[in-house]
């Protein structure tokens, strides 16, 4: 980690004695569950915050925050956050076919009339320093411990707690580098333990590879492909600042800047992964990926292949859904996942929690019944913005992944729509970034790319003899547009 960075590291505190109470416990400490914390903290709950392992997570997702998501961080007082990681400002998209390029930029702030923007940075120090504003807050524990179980009343039917095993015998505080140099040197770690914490809500929020999805609710995760990640080293992506999507065969590669010296790439592998072992996977990503990157990339490309691990990471799609269990709330990736193509993960996430922070105030977490009545108004209220990310990134991924003559054409249709510009592209990026959280834009422009599509289709054709197999072609794209984007709508539509 460069020298301006600083690290963190878990000073120690006397662990909650078994049995304390809590106002909530929240299971997980990612980026849901540390501003969750916080939030609830500084209102004056006693909050619990439970995470498996405090260390820094190293994760290839979770890099880049769209503008929606940076002004949620930043309402609920947690903008600083992203200070003092290298991150990156983000501006916008650059979408390239071969050697064509589409600039999307970001639309201006209504108000100051300047570009809005996100941000990408390394995934573990921001939540570290999500870590730890949610340990420095008012009210707020953070133990680092594995939750074995959730505890109910007498009756298995109202959430009591949660049993869980201690790390070690502290409880952890995440500080920076300065503040740690003031504190002794730790004893040795002692063996795990059980220790059981009481409260009437318990917060699940232990992401994508939840251990308690199962248990409280009914949808199931799919997985459609996996990224491959590396680092490119000091290289300039063909437009800094941006986000790049790189229309390849058989799917989409990602581009963005974690930090001015380093660029991410996400390789999209659609189906069964390549054995890493065997080298399958680094043969496809240098005979298949590779010739289809900017030559400039190419180098560091083959170079990062051979000095770094290959990471991968699975893309899931799991709509959302509601628990009926009382004193049990579900949120995050633990409920609801969409592919990470277009970056709306965590936008989702902290958009949740300015949500709940209004919708659960002081006399409803006093009443269970109460507060599972405003988690389903909580639940309809989200989708103004989640339904538009989650719809869109799963279509969006479909288009840029089809492999069939109707998708394939909706994918040249959708570059040439944003080849037109004005609000060809504004409109998108808009929905893309949270800006506009419209449905009914979402499927003007949807539907708008597959008439575009169309109309290039009799606007190339050679002669009228073609006409009549291109209106039954017509007929089939606009069929196939349906099929991709109608059943992902009505996934919003049920709880």
């Amino acid at each position: 980690m460069p020298g301006n960075i600083p690290a963190y590291s878990i000073a120690t505190n006397p662990v909650p004695k078994d049995g304390s109470d809590y106002d909530m416990i929240v299971v997980g400490g990612g980026v849901l569950g540390s501003a969750f914390a916080a939030t609830f903290g500084k209102q004056g709950k006693r909050v619990l915050m439970i995470e498996r392992d405090l260390s820094e997570p190293d994760r290839i997702v979770g890099e880049l925050l769209q503008p929606s998501g940076y002004n949620a961080l930043k309402e609920l007082g947690l903008g600083d956050c992203l200070e003092g990681i290298d991150a990156v400002p983000t501006y916008g998209y650059a979408v390239m076919r071969g050697s064509e390029q589409v600039l999307i930029p970001y639309a201006n702030d209504k108000v100051t009339s300047k570009p809005v923007q996100g941000r990408s940075f390394h995934h573990g120090r921001f939540i570290q320093k999500l870590r730890a504003a949610a340990s420095r807050t008012p009210n707020v524990t953070v133990v680092e411990a594995t939750v074995n179980k959730v505890l109910y009343d007498e009756d298995g039917v109202r959430a009591t707690g949660v049993a869980c095993s201690l790390k070690g015998t502290n409880d952890k505080k995440v500080l920076s580098d300065e503040e740690a140099a003031e504190e002794q040197p730790s004893s040795e770690s002692t063996p795990q333990s059980s220790v059981a914490y009481r409260s009437s809500i318990v917060v699940i929020a232990d992401g994508c590879f939840s251990k308690f999805r199962k248990q409280f609710l009914n949808k199931t995760v799919s997985i459609s492909s996996h990224f491959v990640g590396i680092v490119l080293k000091d290289y300039t992506p063909p437009v800094k600042e941006h986000g790049h999507v790189i229309l390849a065969t058989p799917s989409p590669i990602l581009m963005y800047q974690i930090s001015p010296t380093e660029t991410r790439m996400l390789i999209d592998i659609p189906g069964k992964l390549p054995s890493v072992s065997s080298g399958a996977l680094r043969s496809y990503l240098e005979n298949t990926i590779q010739q289809q990157l900017p030559k400039a990339a190419q180098a560091p490309f083959l170079k990062a292949l051979d000095t770094q691990r290959l990471r991968t990471m699975p893309n899931s799609f799991l709509p959302p859904s509601t628990t009926s269990e009382l004193g049990i709330i579900v949120l995050g990736d633990a409920m609801n996942m969409r592919h990470p193509l277009t970056g709306g993960g965590m936008t989702v996430a902290l958009s949740d929690v300015v949500y709940l922070r209004d919708f659960l105030q002081d006399k409803v977490l006093t009443d269970q019944e109460v507060t599972m009545v405003q988690m389903e108004l909580f639940f309809w209220k989200r989708k103004e913005i989640s339904a538009v990310i989650n719809i869109l990134a799963q279509a969006l991924y479909t288009l840029f992944s089809g492999t069939s003559d109707n998708l394939m054409t909706l994918r040249n249709g959708c570059f040439s729509y944003f080849q037109k510009g004005g609000e060809c592209t504004q409109g998108p990026v808009d929905l893309l970034s949270g800006m506009n959280p419209s449905r009914t834009t979402l499927a003007y422009h949807f539907y708008g790319v597959a008439f575009h599509s169309i109309w290039l289709m009799f606007h190339n054709a050679s002669s009228w003899a073609e006409f009549p197999m291109l209106l039954i072609k017509a007929l089939c794209i606009l069929y196939t547009a349906c099929v991709v984007f109608l059943p992902l709508v009505w996934t919003e539509c049920w709880a």
